[in-house]
């Protein structure tokens, strides 16, 4: 493969271009408008966390009534068949 002049210089450019886009971008530190959007971002996480954490809260909860209603339908048919039986 034969690298021709006119890439090796747009090579060379491109690469120029993106390391001044990287070292012009880059401070020692965060400004104040990027510092307070980041404690923004952290609290808004810490609230939906919270509601995360309430949600499962609230599904476990759900599950469990299912779960004793169930058991409850299983015991009326299992009644139910009893009865039957008695009757016949």
């Amino acid at each position: 493969m034969e690298i021709t002049t006119g890439g090796l210089k747009r090579s060379i450019a491109a690469t120029a271009f993106c390391f001044a886009v990287l070292v012009g971008g880059c401070s020692s530190s965060p400004s104040e408008e990027q510092r307070r959007r980041l404690d923004d971002l952290r609290a808004e996480v810490s609230s939906l966390e919270d509601q995360v954490s309430a949600k499962e809260k609230e599904k476990a909860d759900f599950e469990r009534q299912v779960a004793e209603k169930n058991g409850k339908i299983q015991q009326c048919a299992a009644d139910q068949t009893t009865v039957k039986s008695a009757v016949k």
